[in-house]
C-alpha cells in the first residue's frame, strides 16, 4: 500500500486523488474487510472524558437488529378425559386467531405509509407517514449489505412503532456536514445559517456558507480524513450528515451513545447524471423542507433533459473523440464507461475513447495502451487541476504526445475556487450536472449553445 501513502502526499497525486473521488469510488472503500474495525482514535483524547467509550472495540453492523420473537406450542398431553382435551384445542384455536389478528393490524398500519417517487437515485427511499418521514438508505456504499432506517418527525409528533438507526425530531436547527457535496443542499433550501460545524473548511467553495464562516457561526472540526468526534458531541447537532467516503462510518455508534443522530449520505455510489442530485430531497427531508427540495431538484431536472436534448441528434460520425483521465506512477485511471463522468459526457455528444472499459470505478491502463488508442483524440477533458500546458508537460513529459495536447484542446474543471482556494466543481458538480453537461456541449458543439459561458471547465492555455 506504499503507492497509496505516495498518492496521499504527493501533490500530483493529489490532484488524481481529487478527479478519481469525483468521477468514481477509488480508492475508498468504507466497508472493511475485516469483522472488527478496531480502536477508535480517540483512546488517545487529550481531554481523555471519553476515553472509555472511544477506546470501545466494535463489531459495526453485526446485529443491531432485534431478534424475531417465535414461539413453537408442542404439547404431549395424554389425557382421559376428553372434553379437558376439547377446552384446550379451543384455547390453542383462540391463541392462533388472536395472533392473526395482530398481523392483520400491522400490515394495516404499513399500508398508512405513502412512497414518494424517486426518479433518478437507487440508493435510498423515502415514505411519508401521518406527522413523520421514513427514510431507508439502501446503498450506504458499493456493495453494501445493510440498510440503514431514520425517523424524521414533525413537532409534538408520536413515535411510530419500529427500529431506527436514527430519530431526528423537528424542527432542525443546528446541522454538521462532513462533505462539500452537502453543502449546496443547504444552501439550495436557504438553511446555510444551519451548519455548525466542518472538517478542512478550507475546502469549501460557497460564498453563503463563507459568510455564515466568517460571522464565527461555523467550527472547525479538524483537517483529517474525519471530523473530529469528541468536538461534534460537544457541540450537540440536531443531526450529522456522514458521506461513506470518508473515515467516520466507525464513529457511528459512539455518536449512537451520545444521542446525536447520524445519517448517512451515499449519494457518490449513483451513476445516473441526476441520481446524485436527487439526493438533496434526502436533506430536504432531514430538514423539514420536503417541498422545497423537490422543487429544486425538478429545476436541475429540466434544465439537464434540456441541454441533453440539444445533443441527441447529433450523429455518431460528427461525435468528436474525447481522452480523459491522468497518468499516475506508469498507470493511467480513467472513467469507467459505465460511471457518472463517462454518461454526462455520453450525453454531451462526445466519442469516449474508453468506452469499451465497462465498470462504475477507475478504469487502470498501461500508457502504451492509451497512446495507441488515443493518440488522435480531439479533446482531451478532465486532466486534473493543472493551470496551464506548461505545468501539466513538465509534470508529465509524456502528455507531450497526444494530439489533443498539441491543438490545445485541452480542457480542465479549475475555472471557478473557492476563497481557500477549494474548487468548486467538487462541491457543485454533484448537485449541478446541468451546468457540467452544458460546459461539456459548449466545448465538444459550441455551435449548440452559442451565448452560453463555460462555468466549471477552462481551456488551458499554453503559459499562464
Amino acid at each position: 500500500m506504499a503507492w497509496l501513502t505516495n498518492l496521499r502526499k504527493n501533490p500530483l497525486g493529489l490532484q488524481l486523488r481529487g478527479q478519481l473521488w469525483f468521477y468514481t469510488k477509488f480508492p475508498f472503500n468504507p466497508k472493511s474487510s475485516v469483522a472488527r474495525l478496531g480502536t477508535y482514535f480517540g483512546c488517545k483524547s487529550r481531554s481523555g472524558k471519553l476515553r472509555k467509550k472511544i477506546c470501545l472495540e466494535t463489531n459495526f453492523g453485526s446485529g443491531e437488529n432485534p431478534s424475531l420473537f417465535w414461539a413453537s406450542i408442542s404439547p404431549i398431553i395424554s389425557v382421559k378425559n376428553h372434553r379437558i382435551s376439547f377446552f384446550f384445542s379451543l384455547l390453542f384455536l383462540s391463541v392462533i386467531i388472536s395472533f392473526s389478528g395482530c398481523k392483520e393490524k400491522v400490515g394495516k398500519s404499513e399500508d398508512t405509509l405513502e412512497k414518494l417517487d424517486i426518479s433518478y437515485a437507487s440508493g435510498f427511499t423515502i415514505f411519508k407517514g401521518e406527522n413523520f418521514w421514513k427514510v431507508e438508505v439502501t446503498q450506504p456504499w458499493t456493495g453494501a449489505d445493510r440498510i440503514f432506517s431514520y425517523l424524521v418527525l414533525k413537532e409534538n409528533a408520536e413515535k411510530p412503532a419500529g427500529e431506527f438507526d436514527a430519530i431526528i425530531q423537528l424542527p432542525v436547527e443546528k446541522v454538521i456536514l462532513t462533505s462539500t457535496t452537502h453543502i449546496p443542499h443547504l444552501d439550495m433550501l436557504n438553511s446555510t445559517e444551519k451548519l455548525i460545524g466542518f472538517p478542512n473548511l478550507n475546502l469549501i467553495s460557497s460564498d453563503k456558507t463563507w459568510q455564515h464562516i466568517d460571522a464565527g457561526k461555523v467550527v472547525e472540526l479538524g483537517a483529517g480524513p474525519s471530523a473530529n468526534t469528541e468536538m461534534v458531541i460537544d457541540l450537540a447537532p440536531d443531526w450529522i450528515m456522514i458521506s461513506t467516503l470518508g473515515d467516520d462510518l466507525k464513529y457511528l455508534d459512539l455518536l449512537a451513545q451520545a444521542e446525536i443522530p447520524a445519517v448517512i449520505n451515499g449519494e457518490y455510489v449513483e451513476q445516473h447524471p441526476l441520481g446524485r442530485a436527487e439526493w438533496i430531497k434526502f436533506t430536504g427531508v432531514m430538514l423539514g423542507k420536503y417541498e422545497e427540495s423537490k422543487i429544486a431538484f425538478e429545476q436541475v431536472e429540466k434544465d439537464y433533459l434540456e441541454a441533453e436534448k440539444l445533443s441527441d441528434s447529433i450523429v455518431d460520425s460528427l461525435r468528436p473523440t474525447v481522452l480523459s483521465g491522468v497518468l499516475y506512477q506508469d498507470i493511467w485511471y480513467a472513467p469507467g464507461s459505465e460511471s457518472w463522468g463517462a454518461k454526462i459526457l455520453q450525453n454531451a455528444g462526445g466519442d469516449y475513447i474508453f468506452s469499451h472499459q465497462k465498470g462504475t470505478g477507475s478504469a487502470q491502463l498501461n500508457y502504451e495502451y492509451v497512446l495507441e488508442n488515443a493518440l488522435e483524440a480531439d479533446f482531451w477533458i478532465g486532466s486534473a487541476d493543472f493551470q496551464d500546458l506548461e505545468t501539466m508537460g513538465n509534470a508529465e513529459p509524456r502528455y507531450k504526445a497526444f494530439n489533443s495536447f498539441k491543438s490545445g484542446n485541452v480542457f480542465s474543471y479549475t475555472q471557478k475556487r473557492g476563497r481557500a482556494g477549494g474548487l468548486e466543481y467538487f462541491e457543485l458538480g454533484y448537485m449541478r450536472p446541468d451546468l457540467i453537461l452544458k460546459d461539456l456541449i459548449k466545448i465538444l458543439h459550441p455551435d449548440l449553445l452559442p451565448a452560453y459561458e463555460l462555468y466549471f471547465y477552462q481551456q488551458l492555455h499554453a503559459k499562464k
